[in-house]
Protein backbone atom coordinates (compact mmCIF):
# COMPACT_ATOMS: atom_id res chain seq x y z
CA UNK A 1 0.00 0.00 0.00
CA UNK A 2 1.28 3.00 -0.97
CA UNK A 3 0.61 6.60 1.57
CA UNK A 4 2.13 9.80 1.55
CA UNK A 5 3.11 12.17 3.97
CA UNK A 6 4.39 16.10 3.83
CA UNK A 7 8.17 16.69 4.93
CA UNK A 8 8.93 20.41 5.39
CA UNK A 9 11.63 21.82 2.87
CA UNK A 10 13.08 24.76 2.55
CA UNK A 11 11.56 24.91 -0.66
CA UNK A 12 8.07 24.52 1.03
CA UNK A 13 6.15 21.44 1.82
CA UNK A 14 7.01 18.20 -0.06
CA UNK A 15 4.40 15.48 -0.94
CA UNK A 16 6.00 11.68 -0.41
CA UNK A 17 4.30 8.64 -1.14
CA UNK A 18 5.87 6.19 0.80
CA UNK A 19 4.97 2.45 0.62
CA UNK A 20 6.74 -1.36 0.78
CA UNK A 21 9.60 -3.44 2.92
CA UNK A 22 13.06 -4.18 1.57
CA UNK A 23 16.01 -1.84 0.43
CA UNK A 24 15.66 1.55 0.56
CA UNK A 25 14.97 2.99 -2.85
CA UNK A 26 14.25 6.75 -3.91
CA UNK A 27 12.27 7.08 -7.06
CA UNK A 28 12.53 10.38 -8.96
CA UNK A 29 9.44 11.29 -11.33
CA UNK A 30 9.56 12.39 -15.05
CA UNK A 31 7.75 15.38 -16.09
CA UNK A 32 4.80 13.79 -15.94
CA UNK A 33 5.05 13.73 -12.48
CA UNK A 34 3.72 10.63 -10.24
CA UNK A 35 0.51 9.30 -8.06
CA UNK A 36 0.08 6.97 -5.57
CA UNK A 37 -2.18 4.77 -7.73
CA UNK A 38 0.75 4.61 -10.09
CA UNK A 39 1.47 1.47 -11.76
CA UNK A 40 4.92 1.38 -11.46
CA UNK A 41 5.62 2.70 -7.91
CA UNK A 42 3.19 0.06 -6.82
CA UNK A 43 5.22 -2.51 -8.32
CA UNK A 44 8.42 -1.23 -6.55
CA UNK A 45 6.77 -0.98 -3.12
CA UNK A 46 6.23 -4.87 -3.69
CA UNK A 47 10.26 -5.19 -3.25
CA UNK A 48 11.86 -2.51 -1.75
CA UNK A 49 11.05 0.64 1.03
CA UNK A 50 10.10 3.09 -1.80
CA UNK A 51 9.85 6.79 -1.45
CA UNK A 52 8.51 9.27 -4.17
CA UNK A 53 8.84 12.85 -3.29
CA UNK A 54 6.66 15.04 -5.84
CA UNK A 55 8.87 18.03 -7.03
CA UNK A 56 8.04 21.82 -5.78
CA UNK A 57 4.55 22.61 -8.44
CA UNK A 58 3.27 18.49 -8.89
CA UNK A 59 0.46 16.67 -7.04
CA UNK A 60 0.23 18.49 -3.52
CA UNK A 61 3.90 19.60 -3.06
CA UNK A 62 3.65 23.49 -2.64
CA UNK A 63 4.35 25.71 -5.58
CA UNK A 64 8.35 26.85 -4.84
CA UNK A 65 10.57 30.53 -5.78
CA UNK A 66 13.23 28.38 -4.31
CA UNK A 67 14.50 26.55 -7.19
CA UNK A 68 15.69 28.07 -10.31
CA UNK A 69 18.18 25.72 -11.68
CA UNK A 70 19.81 22.34 -11.99
CA UNK A 71 22.25 22.65 -8.92
CA UNK A 72 18.78 24.06 -6.77
CA UNK A 73 17.12 21.26 -7.53
CA UNK A 74 19.90 18.47 -7.10
CA UNK A 75 20.53 20.12 -3.47
CA UNK A 76 16.89 20.30 -2.71
CA UNK A 77 16.52 16.56 -3.10
CA UNK A 78 19.78 15.73 -1.53
CA UNK A 79 17.31 17.92 1.44
CA UNK A 80 14.86 15.51 0.98
CA UNK A 81 16.83 12.70 1.58
CA UNK A 82 17.99 13.81 4.46
CA UNK A 83 14.38 14.69 5.70
CA UNK A 84 13.45 11.31 5.07
CA UNK A 85 16.32 9.09 6.99
CA UNK A 86 17.64 7.86 3.86
CA UNK A 87 21.54 7.12 3.63
CA UNK A 88 22.43 5.66 0.36
CA UNK A 89 19.18 4.31 -0.80
CA UNK A 90 18.93 2.90 -4.38
CA UNK A 91 18.44 5.60 -6.42
CA UNK A 92 16.23 5.21 -9.71
CA UNK A 93 15.16 8.19 -12.02
CA UNK A 94 13.10 8.59 -15.01
CA UNK A 95 13.76 10.87 -17.70
CA UNK A 96 13.33 13.71 -15.67
CA UNK A 97 13.97 12.31 -12.77
CA UNK A 98 17.16 10.38 -14.25
CA UNK A 99 18.78 13.66 -14.89
CA UNK A 100 18.20 15.19 -11.68
CA UNK A 101 19.45 11.80 -10.07
CA UNK A 102 22.45 11.75 -12.51
CA UNK A 103 23.40 15.26 -11.29
CA UNK A 104 23.10 13.65 -7.56
CA UNK A 105 25.52 10.78 -8.54
CA UNK A 106 27.84 13.48 -10.32
CA UNK A 107 28.15 16.32 -7.58
CA UNK A 108 28.52 14.15 -4.82
CA UNK A 109 29.76 10.75 -6.02
CA UNK A 110 30.57 9.43 -3.21
CA UNK A 111 26.76 9.85 -1.34
CA UNK A 112 24.87 7.64 -4.05
CA UNK A 113 26.07 3.94 -4.53
CA UNK A 114 23.93 2.37 -6.53
CA UNK A 115 22.12 4.24 -9.29
CA UNK A 116 19.73 3.11 -11.69
CA UNK A 117 18.53 5.80 -14.72
CA UNK A 118 15.56 5.27 -17.01
CA UNK A 119 15.34 6.95 -20.28
CA UNK A 120 17.48 10.22 -18.57
CA UNK A 121 17.23 13.58 -19.86
CA UNK A 122 20.65 15.16 -19.49
CA UNK A 123 22.55 15.14 -22.77
CA UNK A 124 22.21 16.59 -25.76
CA UNK A 125 23.56 14.94 -29.30
CA UNK A 126 23.04 17.54 -31.85
CA UNK A 127 22.63 14.53 -34.48
CA UNK A 128 19.97 13.32 -32.17
CA UNK A 129 17.42 16.59 -31.59
CA UNK A 130 14.96 16.24 -28.30
CA UNK A 131 11.29 17.00 -29.33
CA UNK A 132 9.95 20.39 -27.75
CA UNK A 133 7.37 18.10 -25.28
CA UNK A 134 6.40 22.06 -24.27
CA UNK A 135 4.94 22.33 -27.69
CA UNK A 136 2.87 19.07 -28.01
CA UNK A 137 -1.11 18.70 -28.22
CA UNK A 138 -2.45 15.88 -25.55
CA UNK A 139 -3.47 14.08 -28.71
CA UNK A 140 0.58 13.58 -29.49
CA UNK A 141 1.89 12.84 -26.21
CA UNK A 142 0.94 8.86 -26.48
CA UNK A 143 3.08 8.75 -30.37
CA UNK A 144 6.12 10.08 -28.36
CA UNK A 145 6.08 8.69 -25.21
CA UNK A 146 4.80 4.64 -25.41
CA UNK A 147 5.97 2.12 -28.07
CA UNK A 148 1.83 1.38 -28.12
CA UNK A 149 0.33 4.38 -28.79
CA UNK A 150 -3.03 3.29 -27.94
CA UNK A 151 -2.49 1.43 -25.12
CA UNK A 152 -0.64 4.66 -23.84
CA UNK A 153 -3.56 6.84 -24.72
CA UNK A 154 -5.81 4.52 -22.79
CA UNK A 155 -3.30 4.61 -19.82
CA UNK A 156 -3.02 8.42 -19.87
CA UNK A 157 -6.97 9.14 -19.67
CA UNK A 158 -7.90 5.94 -17.79
CA UNK A 159 -9.50 5.09 -20.98
CA UNK A 160 -12.00 8.54 -21.10
CA UNK A 161 -11.26 10.48 -24.48
CA UNK A 162 -8.82 12.76 -24.41
CA UNK A 163 -10.54 15.26 -26.86
CA UNK A 164 -13.44 15.52 -23.82
CA UNK A 165 -13.36 19.19 -22.23
CA UNK A 166 -13.87 17.39 -18.70
CA UNK A 167 -10.98 15.31 -19.26
CA UNK A 168 -8.98 18.32 -20.89
CA UNK A 169 -9.34 20.97 -19.71
CA UNK A 170 -8.27 19.57 -15.77
CA UNK A 171 -5.11 17.76 -17.77
CA UNK A 172 -3.63 21.37 -19.30
CA UNK A 173 -3.98 22.86 -16.56
CA UNK A 174 -2.13 20.23 -14.31
CA UNK A 175 0.28 20.01 -17.13
CA UNK A 176 0.89 23.77 -17.27
CA UNK A 177 1.65 23.85 -13.05
CA UNK A 178 4.14 20.86 -13.48
CA UNK A 179 5.69 21.89 -17.02
CA UNK A 180 6.28 25.64 -14.89
CA UNK A 181 8.85 23.63 -12.93
CA UNK A 182 9.66 20.84 -15.44
CA UNK A 183 10.50 23.83 -18.16
CA UNK A 184 13.66 24.91 -15.33
CA UNK A 185 15.52 22.18 -16.68
CA UNK A 186 13.97 20.81 -20.17
CA UNK A 187 13.67 24.04 -22.21
CA UNK A 188 14.27 25.55 -24.31
CA UNK A 189 16.77 21.81 -24.67
CA UNK A 190 16.83 19.52 -21.58
CA UNK A 191 20.55 20.13 -21.01
CA UNK A 192 22.02 21.90 -18.12
CA UNK A 193 25.82 21.01 -18.38
CA UNK A 194 25.73 16.96 -17.30
CA UNK A 195 28.60 16.15 -20.33
CA UNK A 196 31.12 18.08 -17.96
CA UNK A 197 29.99 16.22 -14.53
CA UNK A 198 29.00 12.86 -15.22
CA UNK A 199 32.33 11.43 -15.52
CA UNK A 200 32.49 11.84 -11.84
CA UNK A 201 29.90 9.50 -11.23
CA UNK A 202 31.35 6.50 -8.96
CA UNK A 203 27.94 4.71 -8.38
CA UNK A 204 27.45 0.91 -9.33
CA UNK A 205 24.95 2.13 -12.18
CA UNK A 206 22.00 0.76 -14.65
CA UNK A 207 20.78 2.01 -17.68
CA UNK A 208 17.13 1.27 -18.42
CA UNK A 209 16.11 2.25 -21.97
CA UNK A 210 13.01 1.21 -24.27
CA UNK A 211 14.05 0.53 -27.60
CA UNK A 212 11.63 2.39 -29.69
CA UNK A 213 11.47 5.61 -27.69
CA UNK A 214 11.10 8.47 -29.56
CA UNK A 215 11.95 11.29 -26.80
CA UNK A 216 15.42 9.97 -26.12
CA UNK A 217 16.40 7.38 -28.70
CA UNK A 218 19.19 4.57 -27.97
CA UNK A 219 22.05 7.13 -29.14
CA UNK A 220 21.26 8.39 -25.79
CA UNK A 221 21.34 5.02 -23.83
CA UNK A 222 24.61 4.78 -25.28
CA UNK A 223 25.90 8.20 -24.96
CA UNK A 224 25.08 8.05 -21.09
CA UNK A 225 26.69 4.44 -21.05
CA UNK A 226 30.24 5.68 -23.00
CA UNK A 227 30.28 8.34 -20.10
CA UNK A 228 30.04 6.24 -17.00
CA UNK A 229 32.23 4.22 -16.01
CA UNK A 230 31.40 0.47 -15.89
CA UNK A 231 27.66 1.52 -16.34
CA UNK A 232 25.44 -1.62 -17.91
CA UNK A 233 22.78 -0.87 -20.25
CA UNK A 234 19.72 -2.61 -20.26
CA UNK A 235 17.54 -2.13 -23.85
CA UNK A 236 13.88 -3.36 -23.46
CA UNK A 237 12.17 -4.17 -26.90
CA UNK A 238 8.57 -3.05 -27.73
CA UNK A 239 8.85 -0.29 -25.34
CA UNK A 240 8.80 3.54 -25.40
CA UNK A 241 9.83 6.62 -23.49
CA UNK A 242 7.31 5.25 -20.47
CA UNK A 243 9.53 1.48 -20.53
CA UNK A 244 8.08 1.51 -16.65
CA UNK A 245 4.63 1.16 -17.64
CA UNK A 246 4.79 -0.38 -20.68
CA UNK A 247 7.59 -2.93 -19.12
CA UNK A 248 7.08 -3.04 -15.62
CA UNK A 249 9.27 -6.68 -14.91
CA UNK A 250 11.32 -6.33 -17.64
CA UNK A 251 12.30 -2.36 -15.89
CA UNK A 252 12.07 -4.17 -12.20
CA UNK A 253 14.26 -7.42 -13.37
CA UNK A 254 17.01 -4.06 -14.63
CA UNK A 255 17.01 -2.44 -11.65
CA UNK A 256 17.21 -5.77 -8.88
CA UNK A 257 20.88 -5.83 -10.69
CA UNK A 258 21.68 -3.35 -8.67
CA UNK A 259 21.15 -5.20 -5.10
Amino acid sequence: MITSRKIGTRAGSINVFEGGEGPDLLFLHAAGGVNAENPFLQALAKSYHVRAPQLPGYGDSDDSDNIHDMLEVTLHTFDVLEKLGMSKPILVGHSLGGMIAAEMAAVCPNDIDKLCLIAAAGLWLDQYPVPDIFTLLPREFPEYMFHDADAGRAMMTSNGNINDPAFLIPFLVNNARQLGMAGKFLFPIPERGLKDRIHRIKAKTMLVWGASDKLFPAAYAHAFKDSIAGAELVIIPEAGHMVPLEKTEATLAAIARLR
